[in-house]
């Protein structure tokens, strides 16, 4: 919640994080008893280049909700013969071609992410 009310600034402009913190807490509802997990410096690591290892694990959480959905829509999520055709294609084959490249091998199709928001009850 705090990082959406973050994002919503369509300018930039200065800001007391503590009060602006407090406001969104309040907004949401939150007592002051409640102490938020996350505050906004828990992010100050993103900043300087470590936002992309944030976007590596998304993808990954992608593919990997992506490759499930495969499995389910074969009826069967133990089915041996795509269980093979991940594990030549995905895991023995990687590094031969590029990966989405060897992904579309397993799949047959670009990965969607319907599957991952699905999984996480956003869809």
């Amino acid at each position: 919640m705090l990082d959406l009310d973050w994002h919503s600034f369509t300018e930039p402009q200065q800001v007391d994080v503590l009060g602006f913190e407090k406001l969104a807490m309040e907004k949401a509802g939150l007592i002051r008893e409640i102490i938020p997990r996350y505050r906004t410096t828990y992010f100050n690591h993103i900043i300087g280049g470590y936002a992309a290892g944030y976007y590596v694990y998304l993808w990954a959480a992608v593919l990997d909700a992506d490759a499930y959905r495969a499995f389910q829509e074969s009826g069967d999520i133990f089915n041996m013969d795509l269980a093979q055709k991940f594990r030549k294609h995905v895991l023995t084959e990687a590094g031969n071609q590029e990966g989405m490249h060897q992904y579309f091998k397993f799949r047959g199709k670009q990965p969607d992410i319907d599957a991952l928001l699905q999984k996480r009850g956003l869809k």
